[in-house]
């Protein structure tokens, strides 16, 4: 019955005034019911309660919000919150609600699993389903906008596009829901709020500079040498360090947005001297700031997290160097919340 109808939230306005003018409805009527699906985010068609009862009987017969759920929510000791999300075909995917001093930040997926294959990652090791529909990002959005004030009475005031999935590989459905969560229309939260991480591909980040993007961007480097990168994230075979330089480059002429270089560090394979001063030659042809950050295991992989000592010496080697360097602290890694572990599990 659900296939049937069609997906509301698919519709543009434009397209929505079309279906409520065939219907003989006034015009008008299109933009009501367009303020509550995205700016109210009423999960239902009853909830439209200046929507005459007869137009609600009519939208509920044709049309599916196809609502995101909350399956499961885990709290973290450090009130890190997970939640595994219901999609409306019972595909599950998991989004983070992380808050510290300064932010409070949603982590949320672009698609069902993962066809990078990255070996540290545990989406890596599930099969890619499908594509998340840019209703499906926003609600994630919603949902964990929704605890960050129920449970701390904070508003959220970060989104990182770091879950499940690789967003280039999700392009169009990725700006769209961007588009929405910055509209005026939708959320109305501010672009440089907002930002996207890769594991890198180059045309795609290249597309990024073309289409002149206002949010920032993050991209997964984890080695600064190719033989190392290609062993941890296969995507480097045909997307070189050097493919990803030009494209960093490009995209930082075209927008003039922060560039972050996001860098697990694992003991004994990426943590040493050497491979602090290969991050430093890669990170000196484009503006940028180094975000250092503690593996989290998963039982799939062997990788360890670096020494306490390693990470101070290979931080204090790029602060000599004059990088911007933050080193992040694992967060939520008793609920496997943390970077490289969501997996969709219930």
């Amino acid at each position: 019955m659900i296939l049937e109808q069609k997906a509301i939230r698919d519709l543009s306005l434009e397209q929505l005034k079309q279906e409520m003018l065939q219907h003989g409805e006034p015009a008008f009527r299109a933009k009501q019911v367009y303020e509550w699906i995205w700016k109210k985010s009423v999960r239902s068609f009853e909830a439209m309660v200046n929507i005459p009862k007869t137009t609600r009987e009519w939208l509920n017969a044709e049309f599916s919000l196809r609502c995101v759920e909350v399956a499961e929510m885990q709290v973290s000791t450090d009130r890190t919150i997970k939640s595994s999300f219901r999609l409306h075909d019972e595909h599950l995917i998991e989004g983070v609600l992380i808050p510290t001093r300064e932010r409070m930040t949603a982590c949320v997926s672009s698609q069902v699993g993962c066809s990078l294959t990255c070996s540290f990652c545990a989406t890596g090791y599930m099969d890619r389903k499908r594509n998340l529909e840019a209703f499906e990002i926003y609600d994630q959005v919603v949902l964990i906008r929704n605890q960050a004030q129920e449970k701390y009475g904070i508003p959220l005031t970060n989104i990182v596009y770091m879950g499940m999935g690789e967003p280039l590989l999700n392009y169009a459905n990725v700006l769209q829901s961007i588009e929405m969560i910055t509209s005026p229309e939708g959320l109305g939260m501010a672009s440089r709020r907002i930002t996207v991480s890769t594991a890198g591909i180059a045309k795609m980040i290249r597309k990024l500079g073309d289409d002149q993007v206002k949010f920032n961007l993050a991209l997964s480097l984890h080695a600064a040498n190719d033989e190392k990168r290609n062993r941890i994230m296969p995507i480097n075979e045909t997307n070189t360090l050097e493919a990803l330089t030009g494209a960093l480059q490009y995209f930082y002429e075209k927008t003039e947005n922060e560039i972050t270089l996001e860098y697990i560090i694992f003991n004994k394979f990426n943590d040493g001297l050497e491979d602090a001063r290969e991050l430093w030659e890669f990170a000196k042809q484009v503006p940028c700031k180094i975000n250092i950050i503690e593996y989290n295991p998963i039982s799939q992989a062997d990788f360890v997290n670096a020494e306490a000592d390693a990470i101070a010496a290979f931080s204090g080697f790029l602060e000599s160097k004059r990088m911007v360097v933050n080193v992040r602290r694992s967060r939520g890694k008793d609920i496997d919340a943390a970077c490289g572990q969501l997996a969709g599990k219930k």
